[in-house]
């Protein structure tokens, strides 16, 4: 029954392939459903634009499940967002994802990475901690409106390099 499924909607396996402008409306969607400010379609095309952005997306029978985007300059890449629909959370597609994304910013030439995590989001955490990701700084109160009051960002940082 699964392969018949999986021949009619496409495969249950996910495919991870680079982003684009068309794909705005779903991430702009994903987003909205994973952060307290989600980010407009208008906003979330303007950057899958935007030549120093670089996006991935992983699909499930033809659906968006998961997305990262960075910003690359200089050398420097900060990774602006990871969401993976709450469906599919638990499954690995967030390693997945941030694996294919880690290995396109080093053949980009990207040496170093940084991004901000909610310190209170255990899941992201470990999630970074295991894929050699560190701490090297915190902003208290960043997350100012956050559903639990202000929040401390951690400041993490890879070398790719």
């Amino acid at each position: 029954m699964t392969k018949f499924l999986d021949l009619i909607l496409g495969s249950s396996e996910p495919v991870l392939s680079e982003a684009s402008a068309p794909d705005a409306a779903a991430i702009a969607r994903l987003h909205a459903a994973s952060f307290h400010r989600g980010w407009g379609e208008d906003e979330i095309e303007r950057l899958l634009l935007d030549r120093s952005i670089l996006t991935h997306r992983a699909m499930i029978r033809r659906k968006l499940e998961g997305f990262i985007m960075s910003r690359i300059v200089g050398g420097e890449a900060e990774i602006l967002s990871v969401a993976v629909h709450s469906a599919q959370q638990g499954q690995g597609l967030a390693r997945m994802l941030l694996r294919l994304h880690l290995g396109r910013l080093a053949g980009l030439g990207v040496k170093t990475v940084f991004l901000e995590v909610d310190e209170s989001n255990e899941p992201a955490r470990r999630l970074y901690r295991r894929t050699g990701f560190h701490e090297v700084g915190r902003r208290p109160g960043y997350y100012a409106d956050s559903p639990s009051g202000p929040a401390t960002a951690l400041t993490l940082r890879r070398d790719l390099a």
